[in-house]
């Protein structure tokens, strides 16, 4: 049977910079346990720092690919990781992060946040800032919502260090 394409036409979609996030389950919905979306990234969307919070999160690749980096600045463990179609990544709470599309097509996943009250809040606010906002009303919505901003993405080394992710959970990335 052919799979066909996925539309939400009544869903809320927010905008975050480049990005666009469509909502499909939301805290009030899911009495707080969680925040599920869509999340469609052209090539150079995604968060340009690193940053942190307290809920898990799981991406599942459905188109293009994500990259993924992990750990901090100091953390000898830092890396970078490529997830394709198919591919499930597991956050945990706590994990510094970001995630990129650092390809040249569209990327999307459906991603989970659990509890999903901080990641919520924060999209929501972003998306209320008009036009470009500047890092200071980022970094104010951050605050507000329980996200910490970390600051730029670490070197990770050379590209050939990348590990990828196959079409199947590699496992949980701890703190």
């Amino acid at each position: 049977m052919d799979k066909l394409p996925v539309d939400y036409p009544t869903a809320e979609r927010l905008r975050t910079g480049p990005d666009e996030v469509t909502v499909l389950a939301t805290g009030e919905q899911t009495g707080g346990a969680l925040f599920a979306v869509q999340i469609r990234m052209p090539p150079g969307g995604g968060p340009p720092v690193m940053h942190r919070h307290d809920p898990g999160e799981v991406y599942y690749v459905t188109s293009g690919e994500f990259t993924f980096y992990l750990g901090g600045a100091d953390d000898p463990g830092r890396r970078r990781v490529t997830a394709g179609v198919g591919a499930v990544v597991p956050l945990a709470g706590g994990t510094p992060h970001t995630v990129r599309n650092e390809s040249d097509r569209d990327a999307v996943a459906f991603v989970v946040h659990a509890p999903g009250a901080p990641m919520e809040g924060f999209l929501r606010a972003v998306a209320a800032l008009d036009g470009e906002p500047g890092m200071d009303e980022i970094l104010a919505a951050a605050a507000r919502t329980g996200i910490e901003m970390l600051g730029p993405i670490p070197d990770v080394g050379p590209r050939d260090d990348t590990t990828v992710i196959r079409p199947t959970v590699e496992g949980v990335f701890n703190r």
